[in-house]
């Protein structure tokens, strides 16, 4: 979820990211999801200029999953959505068609470190630059990978790796990651197809840099459909450079849709992943609803149970839900208060309760 900057004056391309991003917030049952990506970034800016923009979250909670024995309080910086701050610009060079590029670094502002965690580079969330024209968006360097993007547009929560079921489920350790790799993948050339009719396509490639892992790369191809009060996506990866032996690799299947009918926007998705030369995969299936009470009150609510295959009956179902209730103070500014349930095959059942606040700039 992408939101722009601050220290602005009115009528500043930097104004102007900072209202397309917030009224993207503040948009009654719409999904965090995050929106420089989701439209490409840099690529869908009008003219010739530099933006800055960011996003910054604070969250409290007590948290205890099904495999915790006791909850432990924490402050987090993000929560909805990942802190980071971002540059991007765009060059006209005539017939249509564009130079952009996009520099974006994660930082945790409860430490005022850089990065999600230390092993994170300074433009860890992004770092690319591309031509983009009549004939699509080509885009080099590291990205934000096209399958995250998508789960973020079929599910209520976002991207949030705190929060929402399906995320956690795919990337979270602490809940058994189904997921390979990061939401980032590195040394990536990546092709965005024009919008035909509210569908558009994208490939991306990702070569390994890791020594003795030479040839071993990944490849994704998607699909996404939004039109009207539809949005439907399709995702189908491999992915090779964050294999661990004796796996040699990950492929992974995802559909999804969300339909928003003024009231309430309902998301579904199903999620598959299958591990090279060891018998061990997943599947996960996604429920989940926006309802706006009013303009300034949004219920949220998701649902998300994966079963674990593995070899001599060790197959476990964890379930995991989420109920947030957010309360929208500015066009860029909201607060909320979330509770979060979790099961795990044989184990007793956890709850997370939080509350938090977020900001654009």
């Amino acid at each position: 979820m992408s939101r722009k900057t601050n220290s602005t004056r009115r009528g500043t391309p930097f104004h102007t990211a900072c209202v397309a991003t917030a009224l993207f917030t503040a948009a009654s049952g719409a999904a965090h999801a995050d929106s420089s990506q989701a439209t490409a970034g840099a690529a869908t800016m009008s003219s010739s200029s530099v933006q800055m923009y960011g996003l910054i979250g604070m969250y409290i909670d007590s948290a205890k999953l099904s495999t915790t024995r006791s909850s432990t309080v924490q402050m987090g910086g993000g929560g909805m959505t990942t802190s980071f701050w971002g540059i991007r610009g765009r060059e006209d060079i005539g017939g249509g068609n564009a130079v952009i590029f996009s520099l974006e670094s994660f930082f945790r502002p409860n430490s005022g470190q850089m990065g999600r965690n230390t092993t994170d580079g300074l433009f860890s969330r992004n770092a690319y630059v591309g031509l983009t024209g009549a004939y699509g968006t080509f885009k080099f360097g590291e990205q934000t990978n096209p399958t995250y993007i998508n789960q973020q547009l079929v599910n209520p929560f976002g991207s949030s790796v705190v929060f929402s079921p399906l995320i956690v489920q795919s990337y979270t350790a602490s809940y058994s990651n189904t997921v390979i790799g990061d939401t980032v993948w590195q040394n990536a050339i990546e092709y965005v197809s024009p919008n035909y009719g509210g569908l558009t396509g994208t490939a991306i490639y990702s070569v390994s840099s890791t020594t003795g892992h030479q040839g071993r790369d990944n490849v994704g191809l998607h699909l996404t459909y939004a039109k009207g009060p539809l949005t439907a996506v399709f995702s189908a990866q491999r992915v090779r450079t964050a294999a661990v032996a004796p796996s040699s690799g990950q492929y992974l299947y995802l559909a999804g849709a969300a339909y928003d009918a003024k009231f309430m926007k309902v998301y579904g998705a199903a999620q598959m992943t299958s591990n090279n030369n060891v018998e061990t995969g997943s599947h996960t299936y996604e429920l989940g609803v926006s309802v706006p009470l009013t303009p300034s009150n949004v219920i949220l609510a998701e649902w998300a149970r994966t079963k674990h295959s593995a070899p001599l009956d060790r197959s476990n179902v964890r379930n995991t839900a989420s109920l947030a209730y957010e309360y929208i103070l500015s066009k860029r500014t909201f607060v909320y208060t979330v509770y979060s349930y979790d099961k795990l095959t044989a184990n007793p059942s956890g709850s997370t309760y939080g509350v938090g606040m977020q900001h654009t700039f």
